[in-house]
């Protein structure tokens, strides 16, 4: 087929794409072609532009490494991060809200509960309890609790290994028989996702910060329940109006507790100033 006018080329595509065997990759294919073929027509990009915008692709692809992932970062600040996730967890009832999963997380070591995960981070000492319990209030023990945050100057240890820094502010749990958790670490601070690249240059361009409001990441496993994966947000931090990657819940809001001196939730006998956190989650059914 030859000599497509404007108005012919779109559906030729589609007839193209439409001989695809599988019918997702079918469904997915004409779906991309319509909307990015009405996007195309609707800026009406000179070639210079859609030079660039290939040349804005590129570099992001050429910003990802083994500790940063350019890509998520742009999915993240476009919002479809989150779109995608509103998507896939569309569960009904007192199920914990999901959010963003970010570009940071690693698999932890795992500690015992009580223990600490803020290795060589330094910084305000922070209590974290909780439990884990199904829709129905049943405790689960033995579920999966990974914890990760960034360090008191808005950093994650993923971002500082090639300083020969190992990784910290990161740890797996495991609930006790009563589908308890606790643990020990620094309080982290808000932060701006990297900017040094491509990703921040088009914030800029649209007149945005790159600024994450203080929160701390949990992923939470068990079998037979949806893994969850969230955060929890400091109630006194800034930006949770304005988080650059659309990732804040009125839900996941909590106070961290301004603490000084006394005794800890686990006994421990505090001095000085310190932050507890304390939540319950809650594991949607892995039919729902």
């Amino acid at each position: 087929m030859a000599d497509l006018s404007e108005s012919e080329l779109t559906q030729a595509v589609l007839d193209r794409v439409g001989g695809a065997t599988d019918a997702r990759t079918r469904v997915i294919s004409q779906a991309l072609v319509r909307h990015l073929h009405a996007f195309i027509a609707e800026i009406e990009p000179t070639e210079t532009e859609w030079k660039a915008g290939i040349d804005f692709l590129t570099a992001v692809g050429q910003m990802c490494s083994d500790t940063r992932q350019e890509f998520i970062l742009l999915s993240d600040t476009l919002g479809v991060s989150m779109l995608v996730d509103a998507i896939n967890h569309r569960v009904a009832g007192a199920a914990t809200e999901s959010t963003v999963f970010g570009p940071f997380y690693v698999e932890a070591p795992t500690f015992a509960n009580g223990e600490t995960i803020a290795g060589h981070l330094e910084g305000t000492p922070m209590y974290i309890g909780g439990a884990v319990t199904g829709a129905g209030g049943q405790s689960l023990p033995g579920a999966s609790v990974d914890v990760w945050h960034s360090d008191e100057d808005g950093f994650y240890d993923l971002q500082k290994l090639h300083e020969g820094q190992g990784l910290a502010g990161r740890g797996r749990f495991f609930t006790d028989e009563r589908g308890r958790f606790h643990l020990w670490t620094v309080r982290p601070t808000a932060y701006p996702i990297p900017d040094d690249g491509p990703v921040g240059k088009m914030l800029t361009a649209q007149g945005r910060h790159p600024y994450r409001p203080e929160h701390v990441h949990f992923m939470i496993a068990a079998s037979g329940y949806r893994t969850l994966v969230t955060h929890l947000f400091a109630e006194d931090g800034t930006y949770l109006d304005s988080d650059v990657v659309f990732g804040v819940k009125q839900s996941l809001i909590k106070p961290f507790v301004q603490r000084t001196g006394g005794r800890a939730p686990d006994g421990r006998t505090m001095t000085g100033d310190w932050i507890e956190l304390q939540h319950d989650f809650i594991l949607a059914p892995e039919a729902a």
